[in-house]
């Protein structure tokens, strides 16, 4: 009995610690973050819903907590070192002419923790509390388009995700769990003029909302696993104000992305596993959302997105150098949903080349340790705000903003964790997560 209250004790502060570090917001593809895990973060996340993330692969597909026998966990933080500059070129408007925002990008942690326990020999439940969506973008205050296209920009999220598996038999399991998730979204601009000015104009709002997450692993045969696992659309209706010379409170719904993933893992030898995968985000979904005045449903105005469905294909593969040490690498590339005709300067994402490394050191049959890290190269980047942008401000007052210039960037991540079993394997009454023999 005492060995299950430690249990319980650890996974809560797991838990808890992730949800205090959960705070920090992180530049990603869209505004997305797929850091979920140290180990998968070693090979570019593929195989990541065959359960080559580790225990983390429940983030994507939680039927691969039937790989993980007994009682274990997983926390890791992710630092994201984003560098992103843009640079305005002719054709802006004079007012314009020369600027450059400085680095955009703000650093940023990004913490994820997992438990899971194997209650019954097929039966396991889980909990997971991850940042699936983060952003934190800021120009320099002498950067003069930040009273029409933007200043501050920052999503913050923090989600809880309790699941369940089952291993129907020894080649397919399934799994399901529910998201509750909490976000928040700051859209400011710099007053130019009159009691504004200097001052952050715009609007800024918060709300929790509640998902599903289900997914499927397949062994067709010895050394294979396939995986498939789908997180639901989460509706946040948010509550908040809109900031001009005062406060005026207002709602706005957002529906965020459902994300469809496939992963594979496939032996090669006692030594070599080759991983793949493919992700599809509905990034489309999100389109133009509105925001009204919470007093009398008026809308008051909007905030245009126009975002397409994202597209991620990773390829990987781990070397077991020997029975403590795994080493891994990973390349993957990535579809943005931005390009020309939406790219704003609060978010100038485009398609982009991930290049990882990573390893995992296993310390004593209990413990272990996991470290990976990734070099994001974002493809060269035009940023055109016209009036074939839908963010191109079309202000009576001075209807020729246009805005043209060019965006540098690139982004490091560096992210470390450990895993734990409290269950000594040489002497667990349960099965161990291998196999069994097809006959």
């Amino acid at each position: 009995m005492r060995h299950d209250h430690a249990r319980l004790a650890a996974f809560g502060a797991v838990s808890v610690l992730s949800l205090t570090l959960g705070a920090t917001s992180a530049f990603a593809g869209a505004f997305g973050l797929r850091e979920q895990s140290a180990v998968g973060q070693g090979s570019s996340f593929a195989g990541a819903a065959a359960g080559a993330a580790g225990l983390g692969s429940m983030f994507w597909n939680p039927a691969t907590m039937t790989n993980f026998p007994g009682y274990q966990i997983e926390a890791g933080i992710a630092g994201i070192v984003p560098h992103t500059t843009m640079k305005t070129t002719a054709g802006s408007n004079p007012v314009f002419s020369g600027a450059s925002t400085g680095d955009i990008g703000q650093d940023a942690f990004v913490p994820s923790s997992y438990g899971s326990a194997q209650i019954l020999p097929d039966l396991w439940v889980g909990v997971g509390v991850n940042a699936p969506f983060g952003l934190s973008t800021k120009p320099d205050a002498s950067w003069t388009p930040r009273t029409v296209y933007g200043s501050t920009t920052e999503v913050f999220s923090t989600g809880i995700t309790p699941t369940i598996a089952y291993r129907i038999n020894d080649r397919l399991s399934i799994g399901a769990g529910v998201q509750i998730l909490y976000f928040k979204a700051t859209y400011w601009s710099t007053g130019s003029a009159g009691p504004i000015a200097g001052k952050n104009v715009g609007i800024q709002g918060d709300s929790w909302g509640w998902g599903g997450t289900v997914g499927a692993t397949w062994k067709p045969m010895a050394g294979t696993e396939l995986g498939i696992g789908f997180r639901s659309a989460v509706q946040q209706d948010l509550e908040g104000v809109y900031r001009t010379v005062g406060d005026t409170p207002i709602n706005m719904r957002i529906v965020l992305p459902e994300q469809l993933t496939v992963g594979l893992r496939q032996r090669i030898n006692e030594q070599w596993d080759v991983l793949a995968g493919v992700e599809w985000t509905n990034w489309s979904r999100l389109n133009v959302p509105r925001f009204t005045s919470a007093a009398t449903g008026a809308k008051l105005g909007d905030v245009p997105l126009g975002y397409k469905d994202g597209w991620y294909f990773p390829l990987g593969a781990e070397y077991r150098f020997n029975r403590d040490l795994t080493l891994r690498a990973g390349l993957a590339y990535e579809m943005s949903p931005i390009d020309t005709s939406s790219r704003s300067t609060r978010l100038p994402d485009n398609d982009r080349l991930w290049a990882s490394a990573g390893g995992s050191y296993k310390w004593n049959e209990q413990l272990s340790f996991d470290v990976g890290y990734t070099h994001i190269f974002v493809r060269d980047t035009k940023l055109r705000l016209d009036a074939g942008n839908p963010v191109y401000d079309y202000s009576t007052a001075n209807p020729k903003r246009a805005l043209y210039g060019e965006v540098d960037g690139s982004v490091d991540i560096l992210s470390v964790g450990l895993r734990y079993r409290f269950d000594t394997p040489a002497r667990a009454a349960l099965p161990q997560s291998a196999p069994r023999a097809v006959k």
